[in-house]
């Protein structure tokens, strides 16, 4: 989720928790992170986000954001423990900066130089520090760059990552999202007037109006869609977007494999995560398959 005025997230994780074990089986470990300007709140679990007594107090704990990332998971490199479980912290440049991985990234070992190293056994998070590691060593200094040359950098950095696989990711550092899409991915942006949602994997609907003012809006992304009564637009493969204030802001294409487009030709099936985001007012959220094969919102 990214959005332009802070929002809770209460109506989007009640369908979201439900992926992770009653309406989709990837029940490896989720986790949520609510950014509060430079830092966030991170709560992550090893359990099932439809069992997790972690899941049922954010459902009940109305916290306030700009950008949320929420991600489930259904392992498939890297055990079932708390330590691979999306999304991963890190600080840069005196910001915390949060990542969710969807896809498989196949003979990926990339150098790290020691200042980012994975604490877990994911491709996932491996290629989150080596991100990182990139836009530090193309940015020695102390300080951010602007946004715009963030998104140039990132743009580079994923076309070097995305030869090794299906790499969907979303990735914020509270100011932004940026969000790329290998294979599957949708997003909507909800402004002024807003109407009424319902959510695919819950009987329970939603009348944003009630709850939102005309300088309201919000940017909601996933792999598959959340609700079946809005019009989602699709990502092509291979498209960057960011993402601020709740609405598109940049956008470029960064070329995937051949067998990839292959996968993104396909339909989602047994086997793909799903994960949901929307929220009071804005959310964005995405479905993950890898590491892990896992579903993240943002």
């Amino acid at each position: 989720m990214n959005c332009a005025a802070p929002t809770d997230v209460v109506f989007s994780f009640t369908g979201f928790a439900a992926r992770g074990g009653v309406t989709d089986h990837h029940a490896d470990g989720w986790g949520i992170a609510f950014f509060e300007d430079k830092a966030c709140r991170l709560f992550i679990d090893h359990q099932s986000s439809a069992t997790s007594p972690i899941a049922e107090m954010v459902k009940r704990y109305p916290i306030k954001s700009k950008n949320t990332i929420a991600h489930i998971r259904k392992a498939t490199q890297g055990h079932i423990v708390l330590e691979n479980c999306h999304p991963f912290l890190r600080e840069l440049w005196g910001r915390h900066w949060i990542f969710a991985h969807n896809g498989d990234l196949q003979n990926y070992r990339p150098e790290l130089s020691g200042v980012y190293q994975p604490v877990g056994t994911t491709d996932s998070e491996l290629a989150y520090c080596a991100l990182l590691q990139g836009l530090r060593d193309a940015f020695p200094g102390q300080r951010q760059p602007a946004l715009d040359e963030l998104f140039s950098t990132l743009a580079a950095l994923t076309r070097e990552i995305t030869q090794f696989g299906v790499f969907n990711f979303l990735m914020s550092n509270g100011q932004a999202l940026f969000a790329h899409c290998s294979t599957h991915l949708y997003y909507l942006v909800r402004s002024w007037p807003f109407s009424t949602a319902h959510l695919v994997d819950a009987d329970v609907s939603i009348d944003f109006a009630k709850y939102t003012t005309p300088e309201d809006r919000v940017a909601v992304i996933a792999t598959q869609p959340l609700t079946d009564n809005e019009v989602w637009t699709r990502f092509a493969p291979g498209d960057l977007l960011m993402f601020q204030h709740g609405e598109l802001v940049a956008q470029t294409n960064v070329p995937v494999p051949q067998e990839v487009l292959e996968k993104a030709a396909k339909p989602l099936c047994d086997g793909t995560a799903t994960s949901s985001a929307s929220i009071l007012p804005s959310a964005a959220t995405l479905d993950l398959e890898s590491d892990d094969a896992a579903a993240f919102e943002s």
